[in-house]
């Protein structure tokens, strides 16, 4: 027998298959034990089968292992009209309508069947809980939202202070020396010097914001908290998105490393604010791709100078943290060809023979989890770099190499992977018509 199949026979060793029955997840559960944050990946922005089996995990933390918060790959003020949803807010009438402010691209994202009935069963079950310190929450970690956090900002100002809102105005007024609509050519003009910076304008804002922080949590208790932490977490989105969008032009690391460290600060945030209104510590489940969870320092990425929020959490956190990855071999996924392209069911080619994908597929188990945390075994054998695929919003199979594999040590990335095998496209809520017509099949691999 060679090496291949050695290793192979290993890994089938090791696998838990996962058969749909009660006990799929319960080493994953005690491996995850009292960790403050679990955070859970996907190996494609697009696959139906990740996202499932992610919130079917995150359903069994909310409801036997004292997690208060979902804490996600989004904007914050899109993500917290889904907070208001769950939290039984009687406006918002159904869960299509809580996900109606995920308008950006790729919408598909968060705008699809999955996160329907995930958001439905988060509302029911905080139907359950007798106060609203007891409720479990879904926000948002990313940093892209600039013009939506000021409009949210000026907005809470405008029902509690309308001098401060005026003021607000003013500051973030500066934003419309160059405005287009597109946050990304203010970026450009401030960074090459056609337009002055916001930064100082930014920052006096979120630091006014602060200093009347107890005056406007005493108007009205648990709601007013909330309201005064929203604000200031979009006043902290205006801040740090100003930054990422002039690092844009100052290269990847810099402002891929500025996103990332801005989701941390925000989980953190998070945590403390649930903490204090729970008088307990807050448990949160955050998802994102896996090249955001999986700890940067075992890939390529780390060897070009970025981290990411798996890396950042496990210096800090330690084992209070649990990393959980995706893989597939084939199937079919839901991305775009182009950044704002329409969104396309696209064929997921096999993987490559040099990756981790691969060697999965050869253990002929369709759907398996594989716990790398403290498995000597594997971590011996697996920890020498392989090749690892990640599909993002973009897949470009005709350069499937270049755009889509990077080299890791998946024992270092993650504590446990969640292997399947053939996996399904995500559904959007309103598909285009590229995605239902999908990719013949039959033109595979040639395209002709």
């Amino acid at each position: 027998m060679d090496v291949r199949a050695l290793l192979v026979n290993e890994i089938i060793a090791s696998a838990v298959p996962l058969t749909g029955g009660a006990a799929d997840y319960s080493s994953l559960f005690k491996m995850i034990g009292d960790a403050q944050f679990v955070l859970i990946g996907e190996a494609t922005h697009g696959t139906d089968e990740f996202y499932r089996v992610r919130a079917e995990i995150t359903k069994e933390l909310i409801q036997h292992h004292g997690f208060c918060g979902v804490a996600v790959e989004a904007d914050w003020p899109d993500s917290y009209r889904v907070n208001r949803y769950v939290r039984g807010d009687a406006n918002i009438a159904n869960a299509h309508s809580a996900l109606a402010e995920f308008t950006r691209f790729p919408a598909w994202m968060w705008r699809n069947e999955v996160m329907v009935e995930f958001a439905d069963w988060l509302r029911d079950y905080n139907r359950s809980c007798a106060t609203d310190h007891e409720k479990t929450g879904f926000y948002g970690l990313d940093v892209y939202s600039l013009r939506a956090s000021i409009k949210a900002v000026i907005a809470y100002l405008d029902g509690v202070d309308a001098e401060a809102a005026r003021r607000a105005r003013a500051y973030y007024g500066c934003f419309d020396r160059y405005d287009s609509g597109n946050p990304q050519e203010y970026g450009y003009a401030s960074a090459f010097g056609l337009t002055p910076s916001c930064e100082r304008e930014a920052v006096q804002q979120l630091v006014a914001l602060r200093h009347h922080a107890f005056d406007y949590m005493q108007r009205n208790g648990f709601v007013a908290g909330e309201e005064f932490f929203c604000a200031e977490q979009n006043a902290k989105v205006i801040v740090d998105a100003e930054k990422y969008y002039r690092a844009m032009f100052a290269g990847r690391a810099s402002s891929w490393n500025l996103r990332d460290k801005h989701m941390v600060e925000t989980l953190y945030a998070l945590a403390d604010h649930l903490g204090k209104q729970r008088g307990e510590r807050a448990k949160i489940v955050v998802w994102a791709h896996n090249s955001h969870v999986g700890d940067a320092r075992a890939t390529e990425m780390g060897e070009s100078g970025e981290w990411n929020i798996g890396q950042l959490v496990r210096e800090s956190r330690g084992r209070d943290a649990a990393l959980i990855g995706f893989s597939t071999c084939r199937g079919t996924v839901t991305a775009a060809s182009e950044w704002d392209g329409a969104a396309e069911r696209k064929a997921v080619r096999p993987s490559m023979q040099e990756s981790y994908e691969a060697l999965f597929h050869e253990t002929g188990l369709k759907k398996f989890l594989l716990q790398l945390r403290d498995n000597k075994t594997l971590i011996r054998h697996l920890s020498l770099s392989r090749l690892q695929r990640a599909i993002g919003v973009i897949y470009l199979p005709e350069t499937e190499r270049q755009s889509h594999y990077f080299f890791s040590r998946l024992p270092e990335q993650f504590d446990a992977i969640i292997h399947i095998d053939e996996t399904q496209a995500l559904k959007p809520l309103e598909p285009s018509g590229l995605w239902h017509k999908g990719e013949a099949f039959e033109t595979y691999p040639t395209g002709l």
